[in-house]
C-alpha cells in the first residue's frame, strides 16, 4: 500500500463556473485556472500521482501547454486513474478537505463523492469530502479564493485481489 498527499488552490474569478469535485455549485464567483480550476480534483490528482512516486499535476497537465486550457480536471484525473492501472495499482480510498469561507461545503460533499468515485473505480464511501473555514483568517478567510487538501491509498492490484480471496475463503469457515 502506498499513501499520497495532494494540495492545490485558486483565487476567485468573476464570470467563471465554481467547479469543485467536478460538480458545479453555484456561486457568485468561480476560480481562476488554465484548466476548469477545480481545486478538489486537482488536490486528488496529486494525492494519486504522489502515492505512486509519478511527480505531480503540472509534470503531467502543465498550463504552459494549449490543450489543457479550460479541461475538465475530471478527465485529467481518469488520465491519472489509467496511468496508476497501468502500473498496477487501484485506488482504495480518498480524503479531502476543502478550506474556504464560502460557499458551504457540507451540502454538495456527496454529489462530489459520487462524481469522484465514478472516476476512481470505487465506492462513494471510500471517498470523504469535508469542509472547513478558516475563521477569517488569510488570503481563504478573505474570501479570496478556496484551498483543497487530499490524500489517497493506493494498493497494487494483486494485494486487492489476495485480500478479496482471503475474505471469500474466511467467509466461508
Amino acid at each position: 500500500m502506498r499513501i499520497g498527499h495532494g494540495y492545490d488552490s485558486h483565487r476567485f474569478a468573476q464570470g467563471r463556473r465554481l467547479i469543485l469535485g467536478g460538480v458545479e455549485i453555484p456561486h457568485e464567483r468561480g476560480l481562476d485556472g488554465h484548466s476548469d480550476a477545480d481545486a478538489v480534483a486537482h488536490a486528488v490528482t496529486d494525492a494519486l500521482l504522489g502515492a505512486a512516486g509519478l511527480g505531480d499535476i503540472g509534470r503531467h497537465f502543465p498550463p504552459s501547454d494549449a490543450q489543457w486550457k479550460d479541461a475538465d480536471s475530471l478527465q485529467l484525473l481518469a488520465r491519472v486513474v489509467r496511468l496508476l492501472e497501468g502500473r498496477n495499482y487501484q485506488v482504495v480510498n480518498v480524503d479531502v478537505t476543502v478550506v474556504c469561507e464560502a460557499p458551504k461545503i457540507g451540502p454538495h460533499a456527496q454529489a462530489m463523492q459520487e462524481r469522484l468515485a465514478s472516476v476512481l473505480g470505487i465506492g462513494p464511501d471510500h471517498i470523504s469530502i469535508k469542509g472547513k473555514s478558516n475563521e477569517g483568517l488569510g488570503w481563504i478567510g478573505r474570501g479570496e479564493g478556496i484551498a483543497a487538501f487530499a490524500v489517497a491509498l493506493i494498493d497494487s492490484l494483486e494485494d486487492i485481489d489476495a485480500l478479496h480471496a482471503r475474505h471469500r475463503r474466511d467467509a466461508s469457515l
